[in-house]
């Protein structure tokens, strides 16, 4: 197993990597909105606290040699299912033509009181 890191995305805060890479597959550890070149954690509106949060995940993807084509999953966490409209919004500009498997989790509270949180799986042929 490769630990992927990348000064382009948050530090790790606890006992993990920011992702695993084995036969292929990446695994992307939850990403939250913290600017990785200032440590900020970014508590705006749910647009600005999404949109950090999937130039993470990417910087992370493309850190272990993938792009944006290879995500295969998503799961996102969101503090309130009446944010779901707003971040399948900016989901989907994201991703434009790209359509990852996904799931939203409405969760009841996040890590430092964030509104959203991604993990990811890619996958890229070796």
């Amino acid at each position: 197993m490769k630990k992927i890191f990348t000064e382009k995305a948050p530090a790790p805060g606890g006992h993990y990597s920011q992702a695993t890479k084995q036969a292929g597959f990446i695994f992307v550890s939850g990403q939250l909105p913290i600017n990785p070149e200032t440590g900020e954690k970014i508590f705006g509106n749910i647009e600005m606290q999404t949109s950090q949060v999937l130039k993470n995940m990417l910087a992370i993807v493309e850190a272990a040699g993938a792009n944006l084509e290879d995500i295969m999953k998503v799961t996102v966490y969101i503090s309130d299912i009446e944010l779901w409209a707003e971040v399948n919004t900016l989901y989907s500009e994201f991703f434009k033509d790209h359509r990852p498997a996904r799931v939203i989790v409405p969760v009841s509270t996040l890590h430092y009181g964030f509104l959203i949180e991604i993990d990811a799986i890619a996958y890229q042929a070796e």
